[in-house]
């Protein structure tokens, strides 16, 4: 029995030595300080941001799940608040999965959630331009739009992604040439893959003068009316694919 205890101590010894490193990792090493990137913080379920619309998303799949090989459009505000995109295009399945406030890196986060399980032929895309408004440079906003890419690509390889370019509005209108150089930097890295395509509705949101119309925003001078809707309605239209309801 003896010879048995001493042959084991050194196993015990070891697994006892991993326990505390991998604690330590896990515990010690975000206290001191280890940066997480923005998508994984909001993975994390204690403060999570949008836990509340995420959750909401999920209630709603629960009850009510939506078709596969859908068109999912997904991003900020602007998606969120088109809330009558199933009757602009009746004659394609679609999913909203807008929520306000949202930088690229949200959508990352939250992509096994409001993404990967619809399976969706077509993501339509808006985002960035809470990223610009935030202090992201052009630059950034291109690569996270890079891993949103890569990461719905490593799981769903087939699904095509349309990235409606950052829209230019009254109120942000001062931040415009970081929004135009993100846009151009989106558009050309869209032309170096078949499944990624621009969509802009930058250019015909401007009034003759080079501005924004101001017609076609509300109250608040951000986000756009039904007349700022019937342009994205116009524009989308010829990315979204053959029709796949009667």
């Amino acid at each position: 029995m003896k010879t048995r205890g001493v042959c084991t101590l050194p196993k015990r010894i070891a697994v006892l030595a991993g326990c505390i490193v991998l604690w330590s990792h896990c515990c010690i090493l975000p206290v001191l300080g280890e940066k997480l990137h923005p998508a994984e913080q909001a993975t994390l379920p204690d403060g999570a941001r949008f836990k509340r619309e995420i959750e909401a998303f999920l209630s709603s799949d629960a009850t009510n799940s939506p078709a596969k090989k859908a068109i999912l459009l997904i991003g900020s505000s602007s998606i969120r608040m088109w809330t009558n995109v199933a009757s602009d295009f009746p004659k394609h399945r679609v999913i909203n999965r807008g929520f306000g406030g949202s930088d690229i890196s949200d959508s990352i986060a939250y992509s096994d959630r409001i993404i990967f399980p619809y399976k969706p032929r077509l993501i339509v895309f808006y985002a960035g331009g809470n990223d610009i408004n935030g202090g992201k440079t052009p630059e950034v906003v291109l690569d996270d739009f890079k891993r949103f890419t890569a990461k719905v690509h490593q799981s769903l390889p087939r699904a095509k992604i349309a990235y409606i370019s950052i829209a230019g509005n009254p109120s942000r209108w001062a931040q415009v040439d970081r929004v135009r150089k993100a846009n151009s930097l989106i558009a050309q890295f869209a032309k170096s893959d078949k499944r990624l395509a621009y969509i802009n509705v930058f250019d015909p949101m401007l009034g003759e003068d080079g501005l924004p119309r101001p017609n076609i925003f509300l109250k608040d001078r951000l986000h756009m009316n039904e007349q700022g809707y019937a342009i994205w309605k116009r524009v989308v239209a010829p990315f979204l694919g053959s029709p796949d309801r009667k």
